[in-house]
């Protein structure tokens, strides 16, 4: 039976966006603009990040002192969807002793030549650690998906290259994350849902502004004569691998201000159900205390 944190009533505000159970999931029926959230604005969000921030950073604290549980927090987008800026701004309080960060990049030849799985594994957050992976494992049935030629440099055996290939990876990535539950790491995963329109409106923004050319690439471009496609594949890959021990959250993008509210509540909400605490001392150790406070006074 998978290892599942403490339970805790579901926020209402976050049920919208959490995806537990994939059969039948439709990404049609999500609003990138995130329009109908009740009780949030554009004028109170920075209020709610604030706080959540806050809030995150003393959990964080007891999960890195208790030293039990890990958190690993996956993010999947399209370009510009905003992945950046919102780890930047919802992690912008948290020690950074007990946080890492990897951005995965394309595979070097290196990496081609292993399993799929094996680069993200060397980043997964240790005990006590929160983890951000700025896209995951997800990308080999994502990208690699649209391009043949990579899984082509991937030294793949031809038997195992078969149209049932995408399935089976999903079927792994399944498995992977469970085990990973079972060992009490706490899966997170996050697609920023943008839309089509609003990523033509950032990447124009980016063109025309000096000091963002550095974040567009000629080749983003292109990637969006794959959208529909894209798209399909997303919802595959949440109808395949969204579980209670691993959920997707599909948050709202075209909006920042309400993509970040959202995904800080739902780490803040995930980690309180994990019961966090101080660790606390026994006899011994209260009265080596004692004996160490005689010492120094």
């Amino acid at each position: 039976m998978t290892s599942r944190p403490r339970s805790r009533k579901p926020s209402d505000a976050l049920a919208r966006y959490r995806v537990t159970e994939g059969r039948g999931f439709r990404l049609a029926d999500h609003d990138p603009a995130g329009r109908g959230h009740t009780g949030l604005t554009k004028k109170t969000a920075p209020d709610l990040l604030a706080r959540g921030t806050q809030r995150l950073a003393e959990l964080q604290d007891m999960l890195y002192a208790q030293n039990r549980w890990a958190v690993l927090c996956l993010f999947q987008a399209m370009d510009a969807a905003g992945k950046d800026g919102t780890i930047k701004h919802v992690f912008s309080g948290v020690n950074p002793q007990g946080c890492q960060v990897t951005s995965f990049k394309a595979p070097t030849s290196t990496e081609l030549g292993q399993d799929f799985l094996r680069r993200h594994m060397l980043a997964l957050p240790a005990r006590g650690m929160i983890g951000i992976h700025n896209r995951s494992w997800y990308e080999e049935v994502l990208v690699v998906r649209q391009h043949p030629d990579i899984l082509a440099r991937q030294q793949l055996p031809e038997r195992v290259v078969s149209p049932r290939i995408w399935r089976e990876r999903l079927e792994d990535i399944t498995a992977h994350e469970r085990y990973l539950a079972r060992q009490g790491v706490v899966i997170l995963k996050f697609f920023l849902n943008v839309s089509r329109e609003e990523q033509r409106a950032r990447f124009l923004k980016r063109l025309e502004e000096p000091e963002k050319h550095w974040k567009f690439r000629p080749e983003d471009v292109s990637e969006r004569r794959h959208w529909d496609a894209y798209m399909h594949a997303y919802q595959q890959a949440i109808r395949a691998t969204a579980a209670p021990h691993a959920p997707w959250y599909i948050v709202p993008a075209d909006r920042k201000w309400l993509t970040r509210a959202v995904v800080v509540s739902a780490i803040v909400e995930a980690l309180e159900g994990l019961g966090l605490r101080y660790p606390v001392v026994d006899d011994a150790e209260r009265a080596a205390f004692a004996e160490a406070r005689a010492a120094l006074e």
